[in-house]
């Protein structure tokens, strides 16, 4: 008999470095480490769990795709910041309500026809116009998500000749008394594209998290449609639910904090 495992069988181990890796992670939220603390290095790694070098680098490097260690050769391994922890809404107001600086910096704004799944968001046809742009967004000095968003055109008469560096939900109120009221999101783990690594600071291929995003006023009219990279290694999102007391109970949707 040849296979996987059967039943009553034991689970099977998990390797090495995932269980080293796991140790240190706990380690790092546990106490919790200080940000910038030095680790251990890969040979005094190796001699506490007798494991090779390798096994050891193989463990720091899980840990620095999952964005809780940074290595800075020769110096060593460091724990990392951790991770701004977002709400679905405002970029600018999360940013600030954690007591960093929100910056932009806008890599294109036009007017233009709406892509398929605006269009659905918005309730419009290909030859409606909206208008799109896409910004590079920072906490501080520190690159964090690529927003690309649209308006409808009709809505926000003049808008790409504004300020758009700052939060676009204050010049929606100040300029065309729309009000957001409501956001909605689904959210993936991608890999993000080249082009986008290189804006973000990242390796090739680095994990990030896609946000699409709709919102809406007070009426229930879509008044913005989004696609947003976060960097997975400096994102984490905070999302609650209504749970059901059961059959028939309240509906489940999230409550987005």
């Amino acid at each position: 008999m040849t296979g996987g495992a059967g039943p009553g069988s034991s689970p099977a181990r998990p390797s090495s470095y995932v269980r080293i890796a796991g140790e240190l992670r706990d380690r790092i939220l546990g106490d919790p480490l200080a940000p910038h603390t030095l680790l251990p290095s890969e040979r005094e790694l190796g001699e506490q769990y007798a494991v090779s070098r390798m096994t050891a680098r193989h463990a720091l490097a899980l840990l620095e795709s999952e964005g809780y260690v940074y290595r800075r050769p020769p110096r060593g391994t460091f724990v990392a910041e951790p991770r701004v922890p977002f709400r679905i809404g405002s970029f600018s107001d999360e940013i600030t309500r954690m007591g960093r600086d929100p910056g932009a910096v806008v890599l294109w704004a036009e007017r233009r026809s709406p892509t398929v799944s605006a269009q659905q968001a918005f309730e419009m046809t290909a030859d409606d116009a909206v208008h799109a742009l896409q910004r590079l967004r920072y906490a501080d000095d520190e690159p964090i998500a690529i927003e690309t968003t649209s308006f409808p055109a009709e809505l926000t008469p003049g808008m790409l000749a504004e300020d758009l560096h700052g939060s676009l939900w204050d010049l929606l109120r100040a300029k065309y008394d729309v009000i957001p009221a409501t956001a909605t999101a689904t959210i993936e783990s991608i890999v993000i594209d080249d082009a986008s690594c290189a804006r973000l600071g990242v390796r090739s291929a680095s994990p990030g998290i896609l946000l699409t995003r709709t919102s809406r006023d007070e009426a229930g009219r879509c008044v913005e449609f989004a696609r947003d990279v976060y960097r997975a290694d400096r994102a984490r999102f905070e999302v609650e639910a209504t749970i059901p007391t059961g059959p028939g109970g309240p509906d489940p949707s999230p409550r987005l904090r």
